[in-house]
């Protein structure tokens, strides 16, 4: 019965298999069900302009799967190194290095710094509000700061 549906619908078989691995990408992320539709989808074109048999019709679908998994995940690869913020999960280091003008004063050696949307504790030496500290370091969950250079 699947097979004399296969035989009828002919290369929009193919096409059916393409969208329904491309659902199943979908449901199940990983970018390999990706490579698979699209090989797929590519052989029922190819299908549609020339007359194939079904075995050559399954080696060009096993020949671009495999070559565009390959390829295709060297590519994601690459584009997941090249973008991306390496300090997503350490927010605090991205305020090393920069100014900031305290609105509290730090005594004891601790106060707090607003910076953004985000108070954050910060050790330094005592100083009022107003002065300008800079971020040397990130301990922990603490900014650690020094009086900025004049």
């Amino acid at each position: 019965m699947v097979l004399r549906l296969i035989n009828e619908l002919g290369p929009w078989s193919w096409w059916i298999l393409g969208l329904l691995l491309l659902a199943l990408e979908v449901l199940a992320p990983g970018t390999i069900f990706l490579w698979f539709g699209i090989s797929a989808i590519l052989v029922g074109a190819v299908a549609l302009f020339v007359d194939l048999s079904w075995q050559t019709e399954v080696i060009i679908f096993l020949v671009l799967a495999i070559t565009s998994l390959i390829v295709g995940r060297r590519w994601v690869r690459k584009a997941a190194k090249k973008g991306g913020d390496p300090a997503l999960n350490r927010r605090g280091s991205r305020y090393v290095g920069r100014e900031f003008v305290l609105a509290a004063p730090i005594s004891q050696g601790e106060g707090k710094l607003s910076i953004d949307d985000t108070v954050w504790r910060i050790t330094g030496p005592d100083a009022p509000a107003g002065t300008r500290v800079t971020v040397i370091r990130v301990d922990g969950v603490k900014l650690v700061v020094e009086l900025a250079a004049k």
